[in-house]
């Protein structure tokens, strides 16, 4: 624990020259994004869709009423023999008049009808399946929020890796900046030197190429700083010419928040907690099992309370028709059941059950993913923390060699390929530094992802 602490201390040391009053933490990059990104926005409006949906499920519970009304113009009847003949008479049996003679042909008739329809009915009984495809409708908004979070994640954990890599970018840029000034400051020892004729001015030459490629490898640097900044800004859908400054303060408080860090079996539970993967598999499953319901509701009937009234006139169901409106009205049960279901429905319930059971296994098998994942991130996590003991060793090291070999060439007792040497040795060491600590930082950030508490 010691040893992380004197390896936090560096860090906040070592990025103390970048705090600017005007820094952007990530949580407020989140928080933007959160706002504008283009990916959250469209899992936004798939998560409105589906709970419009919910409702429209739940209308099914509500009483279905037909409201229909109709006028026409009924033309005259005409009265034929069984031969198709309009001459003669045909026996008619009136209601109150018996047999009667009726002369065939044109028979007249109220021109203007008129017809008026309601009816109401409730389903009371569909044997599960209404309750069941509310169920899927809420299970489906359930996964259209687990995706706005997913993209969520997906996105923070993008802005995060821009975010370091602007940062690691400009921590070089100062290691750059360090060698330059130091490279300068031998140039300029040097030219007094050489102006005493204890340098040759070929000694000169060679550090103001090492110089020039310094200063080449500064611009670089830069270039590569506006490049990710632009791709930062763009995920976040801010402004052309926008810039991004790290808030150094904020990642010194993430970084002493490693210091108390939780053990690997309090990631693995807040992961199984809060992995999105685990909970979509675990809402498909519940999709799975309310399937199964709806496709055995159909090997079951259907109960209905129906009411109706009909207004119609004028009334033609005799020969002679009557000019009247006649009003009729009933109240009952319907009954419906789909007999071919008992022979027709067997295979679509067993595939259900395989889809629920396929399911579960996805379950078991997102869980066994996450603890690889885990397992793999806390381990590398543990490892940077090595890798950065060891490479601020090395600087060390290669600090304490390069003033030596200064200091020797200086009494002349070094070759200026030794002090050359020795300088390359002292950026290489920085330069991995830089990317040891950036390193630890992105596996932190990374377990952080992977148990999608970002």
């Amino acid at each position: 624990m010691k040893q992380k602490k004197k390896i936090v201390f560096s860090l906040f040391y070592f990025s103390s020259f970048f705090s600017l009053a005007e820094a952007q933490s990530l949580q407020q990059l989140y928080d933007l994004a959160d706002q504008h990104n283009q990916q959250i926005t469209v899992s936004q409006t798939g998560l409105s869709a589906a709970s419009e949906a919910v409702m429209v499920a739940k209308n099914a519970m509500l009483p279905n009423v037909e409201l229909s009304a109709s006028g026409s113009y009924i033309g005259d009847a005409t009265l034929m023999s069984r031969g198709f003949s309009t001459s003669g008479t045909t026996s008619v049996i009136l209601a109150g008049l018996g047999p009667q003679k009726v002369e065939n042909g044109c028979q007249k008739s109220p021109h203007w009808g008129n017809s008026f329809t309601a009816q109401v009915s409730q389903v009371i009984y569909a044997g599960g399946a209404i309750r069941a495809g509310i169920r899927i409708s809420e299970l489906g908004e359930q996964m259209a929020t687990l995706d706005v979070e997913k993209n969520r994640q997906e996105v923070r954990f993008l802005i995060t890796g821009y975010y370091l890599d602007l940062y690691k970018l400009q921590n070089q840029q100062m290691v750059i900046d360090q060698n330059i000034m130091l490279t300068k400051k031998v140039i300029q020892n040097m030219e007094a030197r050489c102006n005493q004729g204890t340098v040759l001015k070929n000694d000169i030459t060679r550090y103001e190429l090492q110089l020039m490629t310094l200063q080449l490898t500064k611009e670089k640097l830069k270039e590569a700083q506006n490049i990710i900044n632009h791709q930062l800004c763009t995920t976040l859908h801010l402004a052309d010419g926008s810039t991004i400054a790290i808030d150094t303060l904020m990642l010194n408080r993430e970084m002493k928040s490693m210091n108390a860090i939780a053990n690997e079996h309090n990631w693995q539970q807040k992961a199984f907690q809060n992995n999105i993967g685990i909970q979509q598999a675990n809402v498909a499953s519940q999709l799975a099992e309310q399937k199964i319901k709806t496709t055995r509701a159909e090997s079951l009937p259907s109960l209905a309370i129906i009411a109706e009234d009909n207004l119609f006139g004028p009334y033609t169901n005799d020969l002679i028709p009557v000019n009247a409106n006649v009003n009729a009205w009933f109240v009952g049960i319907g009954l419906k059941y789909n007999l071919g279901s008992l022979w027709k429905n067997t295979h679509s319930v067993r595939h259900a059950q395989l889809n629920y059971k396929q399911t579960q296994e996805q379950l078991a098998l997102a869980r066994e993913g996450v603890e690889n994942s885990i397992q793999a991130g806390y381990v590398n996590f543990l490892t940077s923390f090595k890798e950065v003991e060891t490479q601020q060793k090395q600087v060390e090291l290669a600090t304490q060699n390069y003033d030596v070999v200064q200091n020797r060439y200086q009494n002349q007792l070094a070759l200026l390929t030794d002090m050359l040497d020795a300088s390359s040795m002292k950026l290489s060491a920085d330069m991995a530094l830089v990317n040891a600590r950036i390193s630890l930082l992105y596996n932190y950030y990374k377990l952080k992802y992977i148990s999608n508490t970002l």
